[in-house]
């Protein structure tokens, strides 16, 4: 199976080059920078999706609430990674996000990840519905794979 078709479903998607300090002392890409990828197609979808745009002109934004990462098969220097981004839950304030990450040399995932992403409303410090443009161009996005 090719790192494109383990990138079906996912609407938003990278490429990073592994670099030689990723790695850790045992030889493989430290588990800090797999959350650094996420946050890389995070930030890709939010672009794609003018939710960063939206944000700049009505001071309602995502803020990450919470995140986590299941390793599937370490990676090492040199190697390119293929990381996508899809949305699976949506709530009146809230997203839930879920990230891959697929090797080039591996030709398989590497990691699977997911973030709670919050509506918040940062002129008022507090939480905000989801503006119907983000919930528009996710549901797009959804019947688009």
């Amino acid at each position: 199976m090719s790192y494109h078709d383990l990138l079906e479903g996912y609407p938003v998607h990278i490429r990073r080059s592994v670099t030689w300090g990723s790695m850790d002392a045992f030889q493989h890409v430290n588990n800090t920078v797999y959350f650094r990828y996420f946050e890389d197609v995070r930030i890709a979808y939010f672009e794609e999706a003018r939710i960063i745009e939206y944000m700049q002109e009505h001071n309602i934004g995502p803020i990450l609430a919470s995140t986590q990462c299941r390793f599937k098969a370490p990676l090492s220097y040199p190697d390119t990674v293929y990381i996508g981004a899809k949305v699976t839950d949506i709530e009146q304030d809230r997203f839930t996000m879920e990230y891959i990450v697929v090797s080039e040399t591996l030709q398989r995932v590497a990691a699977k990840g997911s973030g709670l992403i919050v509506s918040y409303n940062y002129a008022k410090n507090e939480k905000a519905d989801l503006p119907d443009e983000w919930v528009a161009f996710i549901h797009k996005q959804n019947h688009q794979t």
